[in-house]
Order: C-alpha cells, then structure tokens, then sequence
C-alpha cells in the first residue's frame, strides 16, 4: 500500500508562474546558475540557490546561504508573489516536449514508505549532496524541489487525468527551452479518494530523479519528529512533495561517456580490444544504436557501432544494462576506469545534448565517446525491485521538471 495525500500548496501568483519556474538546482554550476538569475528577479533559482544572492567568497553550503533562501522565499510570500491554497488538494502537471505529453499528479509521498521500501531506489546518494538539501529545507521548513516518482500505469489513474485536464488549467506556459507546462488543481474529495485508493493498490512506486532530494526530505522528517517525540505521523513532515508520472508516458534519454584519453594506447589497439567483446562497424556519419547491445563510439575522427556478442550477455538486472556492460568490459579493463563516481579521465553527457556534443568534446578535452541506447523504465523497475542499484548516470529523464510551481510547507500546522 503506498500512501498519497492532498496537501496546502504554495504557488506562484495567476500570471507569474513563467517568471517563477526554474530548471532544478542541481543542473547548474554556480557561476551558471549566477548567470541564469541575471536580470530575473522572480526566478526560484534564486531560492534554491541562494549563493548567487552573495558575495563569492561565501561558500555554497555556508549558513548564510540558506538563510538567505529563507529571506528570499518570505520576502515573495509576503509581497504576494507566492499563494497558498486554503484547503488541501492535489494538483496534475503536464510537461509536453516536442509534441509528446506527460501528466503527473502533484501530491505528497510518505516518509514512512520510503523508509520501509515502498518507494523504491535505483541510485546511491552522497551523504555531503544530501547534507545541502536537508539545510535548505529544514531551515526553509519548505520542501521547493519536487520528487519525480514513477508507477505501473493504472487505467483508472489515466481516466481520471484526461478528465481533470478537461478543466481550465491553473498556468500554461512555454519556457524558455521550449517545454510548455500546464498545471491543474484537484479540488473534489471524491477525485482526491480516488486518487488515494490507487495509490494503496499498489505495492510500490520508483523514484525516477530525485534520489538526493528525496532522501533529504526525509532526513528532515526524521529531525522533526525528533524534536517533536509525540508526532502523531500526520504532520506535514512526514510527507515530502512528488509528482507521480505513469510509465507509459515517460521519456527516458541516452546518458552517454566521454573518456580522456586511451590509457596509453594506440587506437587501432583499442579497436582490437574492443572486437574481443563486440562486433566492430564503421559508420558513414553518426548514428545513434538503435537497440539494446549496441553502442555509438567516436574515435579517431569516426563513428562506430559496438554490438555485444551474445556470449556477453547476462540476465542479471544491474549486469544486463548496457552502461554496465560497458563499464565491465571496456571502460575499467582497458581504459583503466576503475570507479566512474570519482575517475577524473571520465564525464558523462546527458543524451539531450546530441552525438555533436560527443564529437565536439572528443574534438576538446577527450579522446572517446560512447553514445548509449537508453536504459528503458521497466530496467528501472527491475532493479529496483531487485532491491539492486544502477551505475552511476545510467538514466536521464527529459523535460525536467520546474522548481518554484509547487511548494510544499512542512512547518506544523
């Protein structure tokens, strides 16, 4: 049974959501996300950034910078750039790339089923990644960066969405980078017990991104209810802000490796290595592989095609994914790549960025690139629920999802 429940939204004022939006904060260095705020005075980046509010010889995880977030995000609140709804609701966003849609339901996810295992993991998380976010919102006392979690597509779920966004929506707009958001509230306490009842037919949903801010979320919950030993469990930190896509409608995206060098070898000696693993085939220009097995690789100023040979393969759900197979068979043997969380020689390029942006880097700063075919969400779901962990960048989710349009407080009341 997985727990959802309505909650009191905080949102941008009617006709400012386009301003508020941001890209998460996580996708920006700081100097970018300096640049990203200039000129753009209602942008949330600044709240979830709040370093690009101080001087530079204050360091991002410095106090001053989450009480600065907390100023900032009071500050909005009181000039009537952010509204709360008076009663709790559910809400649907829906993010449409390149013509193709997805609706999720804004909701808040429980504490108590991530701690048990029903809101299931794929990634590891840094303990010092977590440690910012659990800064940010405790001393916020709100959650700004909504989880992306995702479900076994439900017919009744599905009926219900198309007849929601039926609705006048609450915002539709088209940011910057093309992406058009639409949101709708959920009012209805028969809709809102639908929804419930849905949800606790299910034995699990899957954190699709998010994996630091979610387990941050619950850190925090976890502190409040230590400071508040008789918590009753409903309180609104033991709930933590998720929008639930089902998976029939979500795109995940190539993450592609780029490598600094051949670790001492020729290329005509890497190629040799590669046949003893995979079929070798000059392309005429760039590809993208076009099935499991098979990988794009730049080298030497020419496209390849790698496809395994079956006697590679492996039926486990971590050892079967391709960005597994290739770290255990190309990049730590031959190329030295021991631990790519922490390898200097390696990078990864999420897959919207192109195979020019493959070729631009080995034209750069690397010698290789490797062009994935994208892991698929039910490999997600098998891993997890193996209760298994996937490699390092081994997803990438597109559109993102904007912060600063759904807030959630966690403050008791």
């Amino acid at each position: 049974m997985v727990r959802i429940r309505p909650f009191r939204g905080i949102r941008p004022a009617r006709g400012k959501e386009a301003l508020v939006a941001a890209l998460p904060y996580d996708v920006y260095s700081r100097e970018e996300a300096k640049r990203a705020v200039e000129g753009k005075p209602l942008s949330f980046l600044r709240i979830d950034r709040a370093e690009t509010q101080l001087s530079e010889e204050v360091d991002t995880c410095d106090p001053r910078v989450y009480q600065k977030a907390k100023e900032l995000l009071e500050d909005m609140e009181e000039r009537g750039d952010f509204v709360q709804d008076p009663v709790p609701c559910c809400y649907l966003y829906e993010l449409t790339m390149n013509g193709r849609s997805q609706t999720g339901i804004v909701a808040c996810a429980s504490v108590d089923d991530y701690l048990e295992g029903r809101i299931k993991k794929h990634e590891n998380t840094r303990r010092e990644k977590e440690e910012d976010r659990v800064c940010h919102v405790d001393v916020c006392s709100t959650q700004t960066g909504p989880i992306f979690l995702a479900y076994r597509n439900q017919p009744a779920l599905k009926e219900l969405t198309a007849k929601e966004k039926e609705q006048e929506p609450l915002f539709s707009f088209v940011s910057e980078d093309g992406i058009g958001h639409r949101g709708w509230m959920i009012r209805d306490s028969e809709t809102l017990q639908c929804i419930r009842k849905a949800f606790e037919s299910m034995d699990a949903v899957y954190i699709a991104d998010g994996h630091h801010r979610a387990a941050s979320a619950v850190r925090v919950g976890l502190k409040r209810r230590e400071a508040h030993p008789g918590y009753t469990g409903e309180e609104e930190f033991n709930y933590f802000l998720s929008v639930l896509f089902p998976d029939d409608e979500l795109m995940i995206m190539d993450y592609n490796r780029v490598v600094r060098d051949l670790n001492g070898l020729s290329p005509e000696e890497f190629l040799k290595r590669a046949e003893e693993i995979f079929s070798v085939e000059k392309l005429e220009g760039r590809k993208y592989p076009e099935k499991k097995g098979e990988i794009a690789m730049f080298l030497a100023e020419q496209w390849y095609l790698l496809t395994l040979r079956p006697e590679y393969e492996r039926e486990d759900p971590v050892e079967g994914l391709d960005v597994s197979i290739l770290q255990r068979e190309l990049l730590e043997p031959v190329l030295g790549i021991g631990d790519p969380r922490t390898d200097k020689r390696i990078d990864f390029v999420g897959g919207i960025r192109g195979l020019e942006e493959l070729e631009r880097r080995v034209h750069t700063d690397m010698e290789i690139s490797f062009a994935m075919y994208p892991t698929s969400i039910e490999e997600l779901f098998r891993v997890a629920d193996a209760g298994l962990l996937m490699p390092p960048k081994s997803t990438w989710f597109e559109p993102k999802l904007r912060s600063g349009l759904f807030l959630h407080a966690i403050e008791m009341y």
